[in-house]
């Protein structure tokens, strides 16, 4: 079998298009908007940046050593916790392709500074950067807390379920309507209902929509 090149190895993630976990950049020009996609990366399940090719896949090459600067910029300064991530630079169809390979980070959320100063989440779907939901942000806190399993379900838990299960699918706002629960009391429970897998969030016509998991 004949081995396959540095040139063949990008030419084959080209071919893959964009996805979940792999994006391409026809060129950096704002850390901010790099420092949203590493973020949506790490908070999912990691993924590939190809810098110097088009959004159809046509190579149009890494211009200069700043984009690299930028990246790294990204991931250290403009990402809070920090991206762990590395660097790897091909030569394809005679030009520069830089491959930056992000890890799903072990302290979630990771937060990119948007160009005003705010620290947003960011989540991968698709091919989409998709910012993240206060039940993100409160499950992933949950996350790192040692409480047992959710064994028994108190009035207000019981009384959002039924309603998740007698709508399908409703938005957090519905959900706090319907309910009549305080917004962050609701929040709560999505988030931990997620993390119990009863509930899950799935993204549609632009919004999310909270829904119990099929048994």
């Amino acid at each position: 079998m004949k081995e396959k090149t540095g040139e063949a190895y990008i030419q084959e993630l080209i071919k893959e298009g964009e996805h979940q976990q792999q994006d391409f950049k026809f060129e950096i020009s704002d850390v901010c908007k790099i420092a949203k996609s590493l973020s949506a990366f790490a908070n999912t399940d990691g993924g590939r940046l190809l810098i110097g090719v088009k959004d159809n896949g046509k190579i149009a090459g890494v211009r200069s050593e700043e984009e690299q600067y930028m990246i790294q910029a990204a991931a250290e300064i403009y990402c809070v916790p920090s991206v762990t991530y590395n660097m790897t630079t091909y030569i394809v169809e005679g030009k520069q392709v830089l491959l930056a390979t992000i890890l799903q980070s072990e302290r979630r959320p990771v937060c990119a500074k948007s160009e005003d100063g705010k620290l947003l989440a960011y989540i991968r779907i698709a091919d989409e950067n998709i910012l993240a939901t206060p039940v993100h942000l409160r499950y992933w806190q949950q996350s790192e807390s040692l409480c047992g399993e959710l064994t028994v379900y108190t009035e207000k838990e019981q009384h959002l379920l039924n309603l998740l299960n007698e709508h399908r699918m409703l938005t957090l706002n519905k959900c706090c309507k319907l309910s009549k629960l305080p917004r962050p009391i609701t929040i709560k429970l999505l988030a931990r209902f997620i993390r119990y897998g009863i509930v899950e969030a799935v993204y549609k016509e632009q919004q999310f929509y909270f829904t119990q998991r099929s048994s």
